[in-house]
């Protein structure tokens, strides 16, 4: 059986049907670094299974300022959800960091598939409670760590980040500069 039958079972019981009607609605795909899953201003329909790479999510200032919201890790569920759930525009743009492998999923078909499968709506649930969750994670981050404590989590999190990202993008996600990260980066190596 594929492997990531066995890995949505984790947080559900899918019957293998259900798991091969998902897979006929599911198209694999390889993207380079760069790539644009959703622009900004871009009504999306499509959510995504990361399976390799790093996909980041930021907004961007009138200004041109970038600010990141999140980076996803293999395994992670991905998409503008609130613009998904509303219809509208997405707020964020969604970008490939490090080359990637996805599964995109066609979010009208899924959430068809979801209304006659209870099983499969319950797995929408619980990806939905996983997201929630993870949000809530970081707004605790942000209101209570400071920005050494940030970092620290963030290499917790992603064990080689100092490679995979550029470090004005991890600044922008801790919420600092480039300059005090490479404070941070500095005290921390020294001791």
């Amino acid at each position: 059986m594929h492997r990531n039958f066995h890995y949505l079972n984790q947080f559900g019981s899918l019957s293998e049907e259900t798991f091969q009607k998902v897979i006929e609605i599911t198209e694999f795909k390889r993207l380079k670094s760069g790539t644009q899953l959703v622009e900004l201003g871009e009504v999306p329909t499509k959510i995504y299974f990361l399976v390799s790479g790093v996909i980041r999510c930021y907004i961007t200032t009138e200004s041109g300022k970038e600010y990141n919201k999140s980076f996803y890790l293999p395994e992670s569920f991905v998409g503008s959800l609130t613009a998904l759930l509303t219809n509208k525009p997405s707020l964020y743009v969604f970008e490939v960091l490090v080359d990637c492998k996805i599964y995109e999923i066609d979010y009208t078909k899924i959430m068809a598939l979801c209304n006659e499968d209870k099983d499969l709506n319950n797995l929408y649930a619980r990806v939905l409670e996983m997201v929630y969750i993870k949000y809530e994670r970081r707004l605790v981050e942000l209101m209570s760590l400071d920005a050494t404590d940030r970092y620290l989590t963030l290499r917790k999190q992603i064990s080689n980040v100092d490679d995979l990202i550029p470090q004005y993008q991890i600044a922008s996600y801790l919420g600092i500069t480039a300059v005090q990260l490479s404070r941070i980066r500095k005290k921390i190596d020294s001791n």
